[in-house]
């Protein structure tokens, strides 16, 4: 750790050092976020070009008593490290440890839990508003308020909704727009083009003189601003061409665009316009990756990073390369079938590469959209290609597709058009915690009439199930994980036949088992895990059932239970509204005596925000894994006197059965 950072745990420490000292503590940041990044992975580029914003804004500012919010997020490192948790980075993103994100638990500078682009903006127009009336009723000093927004985010349709409520505002509040001309992938989009033309058009030179200007212009601390940004602008547009049509058009002053990388110019900025009394927006070019390299030259590859080794500027990624994940499998069965058919295109929300389209992306280029984040356009977009007669394949991660829930109910559902959703990162997500898991996606899309959801447990089912998704006349969900695809050998045969509507698949005889585990989506290999042990230990006759499907669910499941078998469901989902939640309902309409409908147990997420961890610790923490089967099917088995009181195990399990409790 350098000698100052050694010496900074709060931002009083920041506000005591020289500009020069400053510009050593921003290296030596940079030095630390990589040391510790290269053991713990994270988000490495986008830290790296926001030191120099991030100090200027504490050194100005005096947060927490100032509101600072941050847009997505994952920027913020530098600001948490001056905070007061950078002895807590060796646990980053881990259980116990600090989240890769603003997070409220650990720290009062931190105000919203945030993980979602888009939200800067307007909720921090709800804390000016906040400000702004309490100043109206007491004398006191008003709180100012700023937004730390990317580039990327800017283009959000919920970011663009706050603009145009801005007007709202009639005091304070800092805009501040971080420009690298990235999101994960390469910024698309007509603003996009818009911010490149403006910075491909500026040289260094330009953006120093901009600042210049700025600076002579805006008043002094008790000035008025009326007349001085016209003055500005004037002076602008004499400098060089302003970017700032945009933002004029919506009335919302603009400066810039600045060196956000320049903290002598950035201090002088904030403290200028932190005494204008009314919104603002500043604009600051920063460079992702900035002073490593390696992320300034592939910044996609190091916007989320594992474990990664440094010799120089040469990096090497730790750990040995394991078997292909389900991300890796659905990109390439899906360019494989683009291939054979014409019709599909696929359409991202600037998760292009996160989502497995690379190879489709370089191969297909006319029929690849990203339409950056912008989930509820590209389900719109997807609904009239799919009008026309193509076969848009939508990637989008669960946590991001909560974003356009009505968009899918209106245009997609009530249509019934044949648009096929492949939702990556469902289930629990691992280090990127409670705002990036997707257990949420089986509740909300299955109660919409004319959507089938499937679920492929293996690498073979994932290309069944694209097949099969290819010809319906209605949408298709293909759920899968942030996991890897399991051993071929673990599955056998059973799982290589095609995918029939509504039909599930038996993993060896049920008819014979007592009880048996029926398994949606990839934890297939867990159920066989559980069904191996309790045959060993002591011959349980345990049947396997591959689901495939939540909606329909299999009647033949509910016949089962019609003949006495007893059913464990497993899913990696909330245990409310998930593919149990459908079994259940499925059984209450045989009018099934109660002895029968108790013979149900279900394993899912508990309905809490599981924070931090490796996705494998995430499901043992919420019991979705063999040694819960076992000891659940040991139990319905077995069951103790404490199993048939009214305050033992069987209410909790008529809890779960309604789906309101937890694992």
């Amino acid at each position: 750790m350098g000698e100052l950072l050694k010496h900074v745990d709060s931002p009083s420490d920041v506000k005591r050092l020289s500009i020069k000292e400053l510009k050593q503590l921003a290296a030596e940041i940079r030095e630390f976020i990589l040391a510790s990044l290269s053991k713990t992975g994270g988000h490495l580029a986008s830290n790296l070009g926001a030191v120099e914003l991030t100090l200027a804004l504490h050194y100005c500012f005096d947060f927490p008593e100032d509101r600072l919010v941050w847009d997505v997020g994952h920027q913020c490192y530098t600001h948490k490290i001056i905070t007061g948790r950078k002895h807590q980075f060796d646990r980053l993103r881990k259980a116990h440890g600090i989240s890769g994100y603003p997070d409220p638990a650990e720290s009062e500078y931190d105000l919203f839990k945030v993980g979602h682009a888009g939200t800067a903006i307007p909720c921090a127009i709800g804390l000016a508003l906040g400000e702004q009336i309490k100043q109206a009723s007491n004398d006191s000093d008003p709180r100012r308020v700023v937004a730390m927004v990317g580039d990327a985010s800017i283009g959000n349709g919920l970011a663009f909704e706050g603009l145009n409520n801005l007007s709202l505002v009639k005091r304070q509040l800092l805009i501040l727009l971080n420009d690298n001309s990235m999101a994960i992938d390469a910024t698309v989009g007509a603003t996009a083009t818009y911010f490149s033309r403006i910075r491909l058009s500026h040289t260094y030179d330009d953006i120093r003189r901009t600042t210049r200007t700025i600076l002579e212009h805006v008043p002094k601390i008790g000035r008025s601003m009326d007349g001085a940004v016209e003055r500005i602008k004037k002076h602008l547009r004499m400098v060089i061409r302003p970017p700032s049509q945009l933002f004029e058009a919506l009335n919302i002053p603009y400066f810039g665009p600045v060196d956000g990388h320049d903290l002598d110019s950035l201090i002088q900025l904030f403290t200028a316009l932190k005494e204008v009394d009314h919104p603002v927006l500043l604009h600051a070019y920063t460079k992702k990756g900035q002073g490593f390299s390696p992320a300034c030259s592939g910044p996609s590859k190091f916007h989320s990073t594992g474990p990664f080794q440094m010799n120089g500027d040469a990096v090497t990624a730790s750990g040995k390369k394991g078997l292909p994940t389900y991300t890796e499998a659905f990109g390439d069965h899906l360019t494989r079938l683009a291939r054979e058919d014409e019709r599909i295109v696929a359409i991202t929300s600037a998760m292009g590469g996160g989502t497995g389209l690379g190879n489709f992306r370089k191969e297909f280029p006319e029929r690849f959209y990203d339409v950056g984040i912008a989930e509820s356009a590209a389900v719109d977009i997807a609904a009239g290609l799919a009008h026309s007669g193509l076969r848009p394949v939508i990637c989008i991660y669960s946590t991001f597709l909560q974003r356009a829930y009505d968009q899918i109910f209106q245009e997609v559902a009530l249509q019934k058009l044949p648009v096929i959703f492949c939702i990556d990162r469902a289930g629990f997500v691992g280090p990127d915690g409670a705002t990036h898991h997707g257990v949420m996606d089986i509740g909300y899309l299955r109660m919409m009439p004319n959507m089938v959801l499937t679920a492929p447990a293996t690498e073979i089912e994932m290309g069944l199930a694209l097949e099969f998704a290819l010809h319906q006349d209605q949408a298709v969900v293909i759920r899968y994980p942030k996991d890897s695809v399991p051993e071929a050998r673990l599955i056998g045969k059973a799982c290589e036949v095609p995918f029939e509507m509504g039909r599930s698949v038996s993993i060896g005889d049920v008819d014979d088992a007592d009880v048996i585990i029926v398994s949606f989506g990839s934890l297939l290999s867990c159920a066989l895990g559980a069904q191996e042990r309790l045959i060993k230990q002591d011959g349980t006759r345990v049947g396997v059932i591959n689901a495939r499907f939540a909606a329909p669910v299999d009647e033949r499941i509910a016949a089962l239970l019609n003949q006495g078998k007893r059913i464990v469901t497993l899913e990696d989902h909330r245990l409310a509204c998930g593919f149990g939640s459908a079994v259940l309902e499925m059984a209450s309409q045989l009018d099934l005596p109660e002895a029968r409908l108790n013979a149900i147990r279900i394993l899912g997420a508990p309905r809490k925000f599981i924070g931090e961890d490796a996705r494998r610790q995430q499901l043992m923490d919420a019991g979705i894994n063999a040694d819960t089967i076992v000891e659940t099917v040991q139990a319905m088995l077995h069951p103790t006197e404490a199993d048939e009181r009214p305050d033992g195990p069987e209410t909790i399990h008529a809890q779960t059965r309604a789906g309101g409790g937890s694992a």
